[in-house]
């Protein structure tokens, strides 16, 4: 593992570095987090992000957290606050959440940049969590009294979340109307799950996901367990087991359980730091924040808003795709990922080379943190100049980071 890391920022005021990056494994839905807090799983990854920079609670000056379910525990609201005081930053140091649903990880970063480019603060810690296996059942218009006789409706949360309601549309339809868009297959959808899920594993065999992981210790029957692997990767799953699984949303659909991202709990955490700061406090910069872009795009196709931010941060860096040479789209659905391959014309090779949400999970704002993560520590591996990170999101964006290794 990397002794200590930073994240510095593009040119300007201040330039901003990753100088740590930490996630905890994902727990799958109903798996072992299903006790666990978002504020406990980001404690877990801010240490662990504090201890590999060589820093403690007392250098951060600024703690930004994404999270979309803040509702998954009673002081889920506070949570950003509650971690950040868990890890010993100073009372005096400010804190906040952000919700940019599925682009929240990536977004809490940016957030971190703008502040050190403002010269607000030199570290800042940003992170992202979500526990989706504690999303409640809600009970809606009770508090000013439920009509005598009448049973007020359960609401699930979780399966509330997943539909946008502006356009009246669950986020798979969304995938759906990809791939007919595209004229993407069924069969297409299944091959490239299966790769996900082949590419996590053979990534796990080979250690790529070590300098990441922050393990979490979970009560078991047996006593305590450190939990270091993530939980949901089906690395055995076979193509004709994959071609038994119904279409979920529509008829002749391509959308299945498998072939979509997994329902999952998890957090991670970055540490954000200025030039001076790394000189200052001898931090090593793992990678520079060179752009980002977010993008709207119609909310039927909301998985396309990968293809305008990152062809807007392209342009706005004068770089083109030929440049990068690791790129990492949040994977929501296979067919909603194959439609903004094909549009961008993304080399597979270079693209999600360690697996993705179809296999390791989404946990929604944790995601965005995971892939900057991962991304940083795959360019150190492979001496690669620049990444890029990306994740649509519900509602119709796309987001996009430039990461320059340092």
């Amino acid at each position: 593992g990397l002794a200590s890391g930073a994240l510095i920022t593009s040119s300007g005021i201040n330039a901003e570095y990753g100088v740590a990056a930490k996630r905890t494994p994902f727990g799958k839905f109903g798996g072992a987090f299903k006790k666990k807090t978002i504020t406990d799983l980001t404690e877990v990854a801010f240490k662990s992000a504090l201890t590999q920079a060589g820093l403690t609670g007392e250098q951060i000056d600024s703690t930004v957290v994404g999270n979309v379910c803040p509702v998954t525990s009673k002081e889920g609201i506070y949570s950003a606050r509650h971690t950040a005081l868990r890890c010993g930053v100073p009372k005096e140091r400010p804190a906040y959440m952000i919700n940019r649903l599925c682009g929240s990880g990536f977004q809490s970063v940016v957030n971190a940049a703008q502040e050190i480019k403002l010269g607000e603060s030199s570290i800042v810690a940003a992170g992202g969590s979500e526990n989706m296996t504690q999303m409640p059942y809600l009970i809606r218009d009770a508090r000013f009294g439920i009509p005598f006789g009448t049973m007020p409706p359960f609401e699930d949360s979780l399966w509330g979340s997943l539909e946008d309601a502006h356009v009246k549309m669950p986020m798979a339809i969304t995938a759906e109307n990809l791939a007919e868009q595209h004229s993407i297959s069924r069969e297409e959808c299944d091959a490239y799950a299966i790769q996900s899920q082949q590419r996590w594993g053979a990534a796990q065999q080979a250690g790529r996901f070590d300098d990441e992981i922050a393990p979490v210790t979970v009560k078991s029957k047996k006593g305590p367990v450190e939990m270091s692997v993530d939980e949901h990767p089906r690395v055995d799953v076979t193509a004709p087991a994959m071609a038994k699984l119904p279409p979920v949303f529509k008829k002749n659909g391509v959308v299945t359980a498998a072939n979509a991202s997994g329902i999952c709990d998890g957090a991670g955490m970055i540490l954000v730091a200025s030039e001076a700061a790394c000189t200052a406090h001898n931090l090593t910069p793992l990678a520079r924040l060179a752009g980002y872009s977010v993008a709207g795009v119609c909310p039927t196709i909301m998985g396309i808003g990968p293809v305008p931010a990152i062809q807007q941060l392209l342009t706005k860096e004068g770089l083109t795709l030929d440049d990068i040479g690791l790129v990492d789209v949040n994977e929501a659905f296979a067919a909603q990922f194959l439609a903004v391959s094909k549009e961008l014309g993304l080399d597979n090779e270079r693209t999600n080379v360690n697996g993705g949400a179809i296999a390791l999970g989404h946990p929604l704002a944790a995601s965005g943190t995971r892939i900057t993560a991962n991304l940083i520590y795959e360019m150190r591996h492979r001496g690669v100049q620049y990444g890029i990170g990306s994740a649509c999101i519900g509602g119709g964006q796309g987001i996009a980071l430039l990461l320059e290794k340092c």
